[in-house]
């Protein structure tokens, strides 16, 4: 029995002797995953409550177009959100919005800065492809044929190839270009999906307005 308590007791000598050396270390571990514990939950708080702030502005924003508001203060509820929540997909959406309601009101320069900031700090694809597109328009509209073929020529996904190539022969059209112009009106009927669609028909009378010309 002696011997027993003995060796308990080295045991417990030897768990002092550790502790004495490394405890400090092991409170330090511990205190740092509960506290990342903590952080990550405070982290997610943070994450939700910032998602439901940007979702009411976008719902303010919303109103605003359903209301027919003055671009202004579509722009500005657009700016709360690009400002204050550019991470989050509302920012993309309300700056495509607002570029929209620019382009109506006939303000291409805010219009293009709006599309630009998608371009710039969107992170789905989708909504940069979206906004190449209206740029390009703009470009068009402005004459500025050169800038508006570069952006359609970046890459993009392929369920906007037809979209591109439509807006491709909208543009070589416009500079003269007749025959790159059909080629790429052909490109568009090609590529838009869905059988003989209305857009597709569209596309055809443009590329049959083409077809006498011989430049």
């Amino acid at each position: 029995m002696t011997a027993y308590n003995l060796e308990e007791q080295e045991k417990i000598d030897g768990l002092k002797s550790w502790w004495a050396t490394h405890g400090n270390t092991v409170i330090i571990m511990v205190t740092t995953v509960i506290a990342a514990i903590v952080g990550t939950q405070a982290w997610n708080y943070y994450q939700k409550q910032q998602t439901q702030q940007a979702a009411d502005l976008f719902a303010v924003l919303q109103q605003q177009v359903e209301k027919g508001s003055d671009p202004g203060k579509i722009n500005d509820a657009a700016h709360l959100l690009t400002e204050g929540f550019p991470a989050s997909g509302y920012a993309s959406r309300a700056a495509l919005i607002a570029a929209q309601a620019n382009v109506n009101a006939g303000d291409s320069q805010t219009a293009k800065s709006k599309l630009q900031w998608v371009l710039d700090m969107s992170k789905e694809p989708e909504l940069k492809d979206i906004a190449r597109l209206r740029l390009a328009g703009i470009l068009l509209d402005e004459k500025k044929y050169e800038e508006a073929l570069s952006l359609l020529n970046a890459q993009h996904g392929k369920s906007f190839d037809g979209l591109y190539a439509d807006l491709k022969g909208d543009i070589l059209a416009a500079s003269g270009k007749i025959t790159e112009a059909r080629i790429a009106y052909q490109q568009a009927i090609d590529k838009l999906s869905g059988g003989r669609s209305v857009y597709q028909n569209i596309v055809q009378m443009k590329l049959d307005a083409l077809r006498e010309n011989k430049q």
